[in-house]
């Protein structure tokens, strides 16, 4: 079995649900944005370490990404062909567009990087001039429409790839409906440490991480894994946004096995944990 123990206080929860006593929290739509650049000759990764006090997910280094604001549904671009990326993510074209959005404002939110410019052919090469609308997009009083609208710009679709989709396991609390995205970092743009939810970011190699995690030195969950471990292949950002991607939703579930609580795995995901 490719299973991950949990913790002793999983056990009744999974019983509850498997005996219908307990109905699991329907999940979250939400978007991830991998980051991507070169740095001498080698493919390199965006990564923030999510603060103790998140109450998902504490200490796990994560990619920026977060949960689609019903306000992402206001941007509409004449011409973006929405049903395309629905087709890709198994969704209907108001939510592929939805989640789009939520992957270019939370990329600007969490890491300063601005996935728009003044056409469809170009891009914001500083987003410091940015910062009161990204601190207006943190506090909900601005929308992305709204900002980009106001500065005149552009969302720029076409740099994001779609790379992944995971659903938290329904033994979880708080469930998410996650699509992953790749991009690479605009030429001109830095990412930074900006994000209320993170007290630290690095930017590094998808192979320098996995061992870190082997040698415990970093946390990450499943998705962050296998997204790292598909990444190995690649040796620049090039080759990354040219690849084809092909993949599957996967959904990790939680059963009892001899009296003790797993999480069972997709393969890809569990010889990364020794499971």
């Amino acid at each position: 079995m490719n299973g991950l123990r949990l913790p002793e206080e999983f056990l009744e929860r999974i019983q509850d649900y498997e005996a219908g006593r307990r109905q699991p929290p329907v999940p979250r739509h939400a978007s991830t944005v991998v980051l991507l650049r070169d740095r001498d000759g080698c493919l390199e990764v965006f990564m923030l370490r999510r603060v103790s006090s998140m109450a998902f997910a504490p200490g796990a280094y994560v990619f920026p990404g977060g949960g689609v604001d019903p306000r992402d549904s206001e941007y509409d671009q004449p011409g973006a062909d929405w049903e395309a990326w629905g087709g890709v993510f198994g969704a209907d074209a108001r939510l592929a567009r939805e989640l789009v959005c939520a992957a270019v404002r939370e990329t600007f939110e969490e890491a300063h990087v601005l996935l728009a410019g003044p056409s469809s052919d170009e891009i914001v090469e500083d987003t410091a001039p940015f910062e009161a609308d990204r601190l207006a997009l943190l506090d909900r009083s601005q929308s992305l429409a709204g900002m980009l609208e106001k500065h005149g710009l552009v969302l720029r679709a076409d740099l994001l790839r779609p790379w992944g989709h995971w659903i938290t396991p329904t033994v979880e609390t708080k469930r998410y409906d996650t699509r992953f995205f790749v991009a690479a970092l605009p030429e001109g743009q830095r990412a930074l440490d900006v994000s209320t939810e993170a007290d630290t970011v690095v930017w590094i190699r998808p192979q320098d991480a996995l061992a870190q995690v082997k040698a415990g030195e970093m946390f990450m969950l499943p998705p962050t894994l296998t997204t790292l471990n598909d990444l190995l292949p690649f040796g620049s950002v090039a080759e990354v946004l040219a690849h084809e991607r092909k993949f599957t939703v996967h959904e990790p579930t939680a059963k009892v096995v001899d009296g003790v609580p797993y999480l069972v795995l997709p393969e890809e995901a569990a010889h990364r944990y020794g499971a």
